[in-house]
Order: structure tokens, then sequence, then C-alpha cells
């Protein structure tokens, strides 16, 4: 059965699945995807190209990753729950979903998509709440073939028509609303301003959540509930091949343009349910918990795909952790008897400045396993995450990935390897992590550090950007031809265990969600006081990193202090419309110049500094075209 199968147990079942996947990739990975179900068996493992970046895997097979997550399942476990969702507002009615009953309501909403014209191929962009009716959604769209793009409902309408644009969807699913703690957001109104700008959409598919009157545009716009009327709960699975697209997301990179990452079918369905089973140790009656939204790559690997391939029961929450108090995450997680929490340090810090009486207030005697992820968490909450959620008996896994693995690739296997605070771990079977010199030699040994590149791929590699595969090359495969390039800094223990020390390129971490430094400049620069700017991270005590902008006024628009707020505040405005209010600067400098070189480069190196505070170490600016400049930027530091 799913769970079982490929089960590491012990340290010594890790050590043997590791060096069977280093010796014999082929042959490791062909059993570990035997028991699926397949409508035709692959003709060859895995093709690799670490130069070009053209991997595929299972090549020839033909599946459908539904029937994997779902109908496999129903003879066995079509009674046990699938789905909980646990609402924004405790007082709201949750909703539960046996294995079967999520099968009938993927179908109808897979046939709601089919009598709506989207047909295998059509990409269908999704812009909803944390409601059970997005994870039909997603799970509908693989059904019947077609490609989900599923854009988090906190973007601008001008960040959501970028994505639509650029996947030239077709269909867009959305709802009238959704609750964020004590706010309501008229969704639907956002997806409106978008469509004005996107003129391959030709139909928008709203689901009824909060009962609000929308507007409904004649031709383009359907309700949910009436087309689900006419849809019946059986829909045979589109077949489909094992390098057709499965989803789409965007993520930002080092330039201004965010880039459509595309996992296919086999091989993201393979990689997604062996790390689910392996990293968490999920057995048959668990009651799992990943917080992360739909929109983020983490929802799709550990909220839907990975849980439901492995027939566990996976729990969906549309709230935020401290609404309608701090003690919301404990508070769930004592109603519904959870047993593996998978959460964001983000979370975790936020809750830490709360009074410690909100977590002692519960038991949490269900917890077995605790999970972090999103970015490196920080040593103090550790300590607090393992003594005070976790009771000291339940193991942290401080799991290291990206959008663009496709799953976790660096992390203790829960209760089984070993973990140290702050510190990832062992890669999992399959991953070869090395450590780069800035001039891409291999350090060898350990208490080293460097880049952090995986000289062999595996089953979740990114296959491609959408539309623009010499992205791809360049940005993971093009820095150290051979290797993919994860841009993170790591550091290897004495012992081997992998700690990430931090991005070494122009992307801020902020919250777990990457954003390039490129995108949030061109979004500042989009405002009328601005003439130039440049973004830098920096330590932030909740989010892990965050953004500081150094921006410089046009001329007369900051001429008097009190001009400076209006501007400052003019400037976030501008960041909120053109991406959302997750990539807002959390503080902005008014300057008159930038250090830039003699050719014109700015100098983030130094900015960098000045953010983290080390402004006695800038190092020489004799080179620079005004070295007066820093000196300013400095002074004016906040």
């Amino acid at each position: 059965m799913p769970l079982e199968h490929s089960r590491i147990r012990t340290f010594e079942d890790y050590q043997d699945a590791y060096r069977r996947s280093v010796e014999n990739p082929e042959q490791f990975w062909a059993d570990v995807a035997e028991p699926f179900t397949w409508r035709r068996k692959w003709t060859s493992v895995m093709k690799a190209d670490l130069v070009g970046g053209h991997n595929e895997w299972y090549g020839g097979a033909k599946l459908n990753i539904t029937e994997n997550c779902l109908d496999r399942h129903l003879a066995a476990r079509g009674n046990k729950l699938a789905l909980i969702w646990e609402p924004n507002d405790p007082k709201t009615r949750q909703i539960r979903y046996t294995y079967r009953e999520l099968h009938q309501q993927v179908c109808q909403f897979a046939n709601v998509l089919l009598n709506n014209g989207v047909e295998k191929g059509d990409r269908v962009c999704l812009y909803m709440p944390m409601i059970p009716q997005l994870a039909i959604a997603v799970l509908a769209c693989a059904r019947i073939g077609a490609v989900h793009s599923v854009i988090f409902a906190g973007f601008s309408s001008t960040a959501i028509a970028d994505r639509v644009n650029d996947a030239q969807a077709s269909v867009v699913l959305t709802s009238d609303g959704l609750n964020r703690g004590p706010k309501q957001i008229p969704v639907k109104r956002v997806v409106d301003e978008a469509l004005e700008h996107c003129p391959s959409v030709r139909r928008v598919i709203v689901v009824e959540h909060l009962g609000w009157p929308v507007h409904m545009q004649e031709g383009r716009d359907v309700w949910y509930h009436e087309e689900a009327l006419e849809a019946a709960k059986t829909c045979p699975a589109e077949e489909m091949d094992a390098e057709d697209m499965l989803f789409i997301l965007y993520t930002s990179g080092s330039t201004g343009k965010p880039k459509g990452v595309v996992h296919t079918t086999a091989g993201y369905m393979v990689w997604a349910d062996y790390t689910f089973r392996n990293v968490f140790q999920v057995e048959e009656n668990d009651i799992y918990w990943c917080t992360a939204d739909v929109g983020w790559v983490t929802g799709h690997t550990y909220l839907l795909y990975g849980p439901l391939l492995n027939g566990a029961t996976t729990l969906m929450f549309e709230g935020v952790p401290t609404y309608p108090d701090a003690g919301r995450f404990w508070e769930v997680i004592d109603k519904h008897g959870v047993t593996v929490f998978y959460t964001a340090p983000t979370a975790i810090r936020s809750l830490m400045a709360t009074p410690l009486d909100n977590v002692l207030s519960y038991s949490l005697d269900s917890l077995r396993i605790l999970g972090s992820v999103g970015e490196p968490i920080n040593e103090e909450a550790w300590h607090w995450y393992h003594t005070h959620v976790g009771k000291e008996r339940c193991p942290v896994i401080d799991t290291w990935w990206q959008t663009e693995t496709g799953g976790v690739m660096i992390s203790a296997l829960a209760g089984v390897s070993p973990t140290r605070p702050a510190h990832a771990g062992q890669p999992l079977p399959g991953v070869q992590p090395v450590l780069l010199t800035q001039e891409g030699q291999e350090i060898e040994g350990n208490d080293q550090e460097g880049y952090l590149a995986i000289k062999a791929p595996w089953p979740g590699i990114i296959r491609t950007t959408y539309g623009d595969h010499e992205r791809t090359r360049q940005t993971y495969f093009g820095p150290y031809p051979g290797y993919y390039f994860t841009g993170d800094g790591a550091r290897r223990d004495e012992n081997g265990l992998y700690r990430i020390i931090g991005r070494v390129d122009d992307v801020i971490n902020v919250s777990g969600h990457r954003f390039g430094t490129a995108e949030i400049e061109n979004a500042i620069n989009q405002n009328a006081n601005v003439v130039e700017s440049a973004v830098v991270g920096y330590p932030h005590d909740v989010k892990g990193q965050g953004i500081y902008a150094f921006v410089i006024c046009r001329e007369g628009a900051c001429n008097t202090a009190a001009d400076k707020p209006h501007v400052e505040a003019s400037i976030i405005e501008t960041v909120v419309a053109e991406i959302g209010k997750i990539a807002k600067p959390d503080k902005i400098q008014l300057v008159s110049g930038l250090p830039k070189t003699r050719s014109g480069k700015i100098m983030r190196r130094i900015l960098r500094k000045v953010a983290e505070g080390e402004t006695g170490n800038i190092g020489d600016v004799t080179t620079l075209l005004d070295p007066a400049v820093v000196e300013e930027i400095i002074n004016g530091r906040k």
C-alpha cells in the first residue's frame, strides 16, 4: 500500500536507500515508481541533462496523477477522511470529505470545466481563497489534463494579469470574496481589474463563498454552483504522457519578470509521494496539517499531492495563526487531533512574540512530528517550537527545497535521521548536493562552506520555465554546467549535516516567499515621485528577511521633511498595486544617489551592509563614481 512502499524506517534503511540511489539511480527510481497506477509503463527511467536543462523521467509512460491520488484508494480507503477544511472563523462549520466524496467532487468540477470548453493542455489560472473548492479545482484540472496555475490570492491585479498573460490562460477560477483573519477581500473585483488586460481569457468560473453580490460579465462569467447542477459526479481521467505539463507555478527570480516554473506529471508525482512518506513518516491514522497556502509550491506538494498520493488525511486551513487570537494554531491541533504539523519559521516567530499562555493553554498531546518550511529556521525559534509546541518529545524537521525542486531535497527524516537546530540535515535518497567555490570547484570534506549545487537529477527537477527554456538554462544550469545551481549558500558541518545560510543572488526570502530585487525595483520605479531605486534584504526578526529600499526622488518631490512620509506611503501603495502587500518594503530610505561603479553598476554589497547595520565594514569605496554618497546613505540609515 502507498504508506508502506519504499518506506525508510531506520537510519540503516536511509543509508542503504541513499547508497542504492547513487549507485544505480535508474533501478532505484524504477522500484519506487512500480506500485503506482500506470496506463502504460515507461521505456526509460531517466534522461539527464544538467547542462542544457532538458531532463526527462519515466519516458514513454502513460498515467493520470488523480487516479493515483484518488481512484486507487477507493477500494481500501473510500470511507477514510481525505480532506478536512477548517474555516477562518472557528464558529463556522468545518467540512470533511472522505476519499470517495472527494473523488466525486473532483469529477464533478472536472465536468464543469469540460462543459465550459476546457481541453487537455489548456492553461487554467486559479485565484481563490483557501477553501475546499481550490483543492478540488486543482485536482479537477489534472483529471482532464488541463495545466493548473495557482496564483496566491494576495497578489495585485497587475501581478495576476502578468501571470495570466504569460501562461496564455483561457479560463480563470475565482470566488466572490475571501476571509483573511478579521478582513474580507473582494477577490472577484481584483480578477475583473486584471482581466481588462488579458485577451486570452474567455471564461471565468466563480465559486460562491461569502455570498457577496459581484459583477458577472455576460458571456464570460458563470457561477460554479449553477454549472455543477448539470455536471455528473463521474469523469474518466485523461491519459497523460509522463512529461505532459501538470502545473505552472510563478516564482520570482533575479530579473523583474516572474518565471513560470513547469513541473510535469510522472516525475513530480513520484517525488511528491516519496518525499512526503519518508520525511514526515506518516502512518495510516495520522491527521496531517501543512499550513501553507496552495498558491505556493508547499501547498501543492505537501498539502495536496503528497498526502493524497499516500492515502493520508490532510487538513486545509482558511485562516491566519493570530485570528481570533494567537492560540488559533494550537486550538486547531487539539480540535482535530493533528499528529504531524508543518509550518513556516515566520509563523513560529510571530507566535513567539505573543504571551506564552497562548500555547500553554492547549495540550497538544496528539502531536508527534513538527516540521519547518520556507526558509532556514533560526536556533531560538527551533528551541521554542521544540520546547513549547513539541513538549521536547517531537522531532523537529527543518526542510530545505525550492519551487524548482518540486519537493524536499535536504532534511532529517522524522525520528529516523539526526537533527541539529537550524540545520536542514542530510540529503534525501537521490539527491547529491555539493558545495562549490565561486569558480565552480567542488569543496571536499566536512566543516566547509560554499555555493550549494546538486550534481545529479531527481524526479522532481524543474523541466522548464514556461515559454522560455533559455531562462531555465541560464538560471539553473548555466552558472555551473553539469550542476543544478540552487542560488543558496550552505555550510556542511563536522557530521555532514547541511545548514542553509541564505541566497547568493539578488533574491530576497520574505516569510519563505522569494522576490527578485529587480521585480520590486521595477514596481517602485513606476511611482511618479521616483527616479531610481535599489532594493536589498536585511535580517528581520519575524520574516527572516525584510525588504530595504533605497530610493532617489524626482526633483521637487522631496523638498521638505514633510514631503517624505507622503512619498514613502505612495511608494508602498505602488508596490502593493503592482505586486501585492506581501512585497511591500519594510524600510524606505530616500537618498540623493546610489553607490555606483564608473560603469554604472549599483554596488549592492555596500547597500546590504548599510541595511544590515554593518556600517563599520563597508570596504573600499574609492573606485565608486561618487564615494561621498556612501557616507550620506550611512548617516541616513533607518
